[in-house]
């Protein structure tokens, strides 16, 4: 088992210092800096984006212990139509099925499980109501959550919004259970949406504030639409994602994962209450 851990471990070094190999100069030596701005070729070429404009990063404690135990991984995927896979020509081509082979590629050996509990159009607070009973049947190790786009669409007050996920959050987290999350998609008629953008920082920085991993979607799609590599990334609406923006996704998500795994492990954790939100209770 200690030789397995020891193997992923070594693995996901290499993955990890992959932006910063490609583009350093012969002989010199790989830097953190360079690696977060380095476009990163371990991605497929239409998805590749800067690791500054692709996650931010914490560890992820209940992964690296199913790892070290060699045992499944199981992910439970939350979130609205873009976790459903609207927008996909196929459920095969959803994000969430993706993410499985994606991760089964970054883990080899390792058996991965990939839950789709998405729901089209939940804000975070619906979310919250579900959440324990959906946690109890899956019993995840960690748990995938695209969230923030129906709250800023339905103009959710941003500090209700904001203490939702907080605490549904921490509720995840008292159980031992790792989070991920993902903040709103980018398109160019959203990004002149000023409570839009709010409603990313806020995501963002309940990320910091609650130490969990961010995939910046937001930044990776407008950078992604800037360089115009591969095309479109959504569907016919020009709001929800096609095959090729799915597939981005669920390379952007694995590669957060994978390297948040390398993050160092805070000594205590805290226990809470089950969400209660104000929202949640209504």
């Amino acid at each position: 088992m200690a030789l397995a851990y020891s193997q992923a471990i070594a693995a996901l070094l290499m993955l990890a210092a992959a932006p910063a190999l490609a583009q350093q100069a012969p002989g010199a030596a790989p830097t953190a800096e360079a690696g977060r701005e380095a476009v990163d070729p371990s991605l497929s070429p239409e998805c590749r984006v800067p690791g500054s404009k692709l996650y931010t990063l914490a560890p992820l404690k209940g992964v690296k212990r199913a790892l070290r135990q060699n045992r499944a991984i199981r992910v439970l995927a939350l979130g609205s139509s873009s976790t459903v896979g609207i927008g996909a020509s196929s459920p095969q081509a959803s994000y969430p099925i993706r993410l499985e082979g994606e991760l089964q590629k970054l883990f080899p050996g390792v058996e991965v499980e990939v839950v789709n509990r998405g729901l089209s159009g939940e804000v975070a607070a619906g979310a919250a109501e579900r959440l324990r009973n959906t946690i109890a049947e899956v019993e995840p190790d960690l748990v995938v959550w695209q969230v923030g786009t129906n709250d800023a669409l339905a103009r959710v007050d941003v500090d209700a919004f904001a203490q939702s996920l907080d605490e549904s959050i921490r509720w995840i987290q008292s159980h031992k259970i790792d989070v991920v999350l993902i903040d709103p998609q980018y398109t160019a008629s959203l990004a002149k949406d000023d409570y839009y953008g709010q409603v990313v920082k806020t995501v963002q920085e309940v990320a910091r504030k609650d130490r969990v991993p961010l995939v910046l979607r937001y930044e990776a799609m407008r950078y992604l639409a800037s360089q115009k590599a591969g095309g479109s990334y959504l569907a016919r609406d020009q709001f929800h994602l096609n095959d090729l923006g799915y597939r981005c996704m669920a390379e952007h998500v694995g590669r957060a994962i994978a390297v948040a795994l390398l993050e160092s492990e805070p000594a205590t954790t805290n226990t809470v209450s089950p969400p209660t939100s104000a929202a949640a209770a209504k």
